[in-house]
């Protein structure tokens, strides 16, 4: 549930960020102000427009790095955690220790199976003769157009 909380907050910080940054002016805009581009800048007084969005720019920042750490913080508290025996883990299951052969020793080989079987191996069969009209000419015995 906290996760929750904290990923809708998460996106609505993002979605205010882009906002804001979007919403200010940038270094360059002094050049459009000849052109009538200045008289918005009046809304929130000269120099005010600047200063709250930029703060608020600031402070909506550290809160998304702020949850942005605590999220992985508990994400990486969580995965420490150890888990329930009864748990069924899957393939992420811890593998049952084999004990490992004697230096020199070989390790014994697995049991054979009392049913399986071999199958034989395919016979060679000879090749088949060409038909009676039927002659194969090598390159070599080929006439060559003059």
């Amino acid at each position: 549930m906290l996760l929750l909380i904290l990923n809708i907050l998460f996106v609505l910080i993002a979605v205010a960020m882009v906002a804001l940054i979007l919403m200010q002016r940038g270094a360059g805009a002094q050049a459009g102000s000849g052109f009538g581009g200045g008289a918005s800048a009046t809304v929130f007084g000269a120099r005010g427009s600047a200063n709250f969005l930029s703060k608020s720019t600031k402070w909506l920042a550290i809160c998304f790095f702020a949850i942005t750490l605590f999220m992985a913080w508990y994400a990486t508290h969580r995965a420490t955690l150890q888990a329930d025996p009864g748990d069924d883990l899957g393939v992420m299951a811890p593998v049952a220790e084999v004990p490992a052969p004697a230096p020199g020793e070989l390790p014994a080989a697995p049991a054979a199976a009392a049913d399986a079987t071999v199958p034989a191996a395919p016979q060679a069969q000879p090749a088949q003769p060409a038909a009676s009209g039927e002659t194969e000419e090598s390159p070599e015995t080929t006439p060559q157009p003059e």
